[in-house]
């Protein structure tokens, strides 16, 4: 979890590949209005997420049914989606990637082809709500080489 550009899917993706379970994706769930909204500047409301939340609940449900774990890539800025999620897996665990916003800024203006424009970064700072203290999960600063973020959460 955390905000745009901060390494979720990077880190997603090792730390799958370091469970040898999928990773799932959860920009690939946003409706093309949503990303259209975010790309044209226009930050998400409560009510604009609550289809994609329920997608990725659905994809949260599914593991758990197969028995199969599952990484997913999510922004989960507020307790309240948060709280959605986990309704999916009570025992659904968040790495909550942390930094400073002049480096998270700096890498979302190296990305390229990616929707989330950086004028976008404060609304997304402004919303966040970090893990409260019984919230099962850790916070993480990016600053660190994804291999040593994954072995922190693979360790915890």
């Amino acid at each position: 979890m955390g905000v745009s550009g901060c390494g979720k899917s990077a880190v997603g993706i090792a730390l799958a590949k370091a469970l040898d379970v999928p990773f799932v994706e959860g920009d690939q769930y946003h409706s093309p209005e949503n990303v259209a909204k975010m790309a044209s500047g226009t930050p998400l409301t409560d009510s604009d997420r609550v289809h994609w939340l329920a997608q990725l609940q659905g994809q949260i449900r599914a593991a758990v049914e197969s028995g199969q774990g599952i990484v997913l890539s999510c922004s989960a800025l507020k307790r309240r989606y948060r709280d959605l999620l986990r309704q999916a897996d009570p025992r659904l665990r968040f790495a909550h990637l942390a930094g400073s916003k002049e480096l998270i800024a700096e890498r979302m203006a190296a990305r390229k082809g990616h929707y989330m424009p950086l004028s976008l970064l404060d609304s997304q700072l402004a919303a966040l709500e970090p893990l409260q203290d019984d919230e099962a999960g850790l916070q993480l600063d990016i600053r660190f080489p994804v291999p040593r973020l994954v072995d922190e959460i693979v360790t915890r």
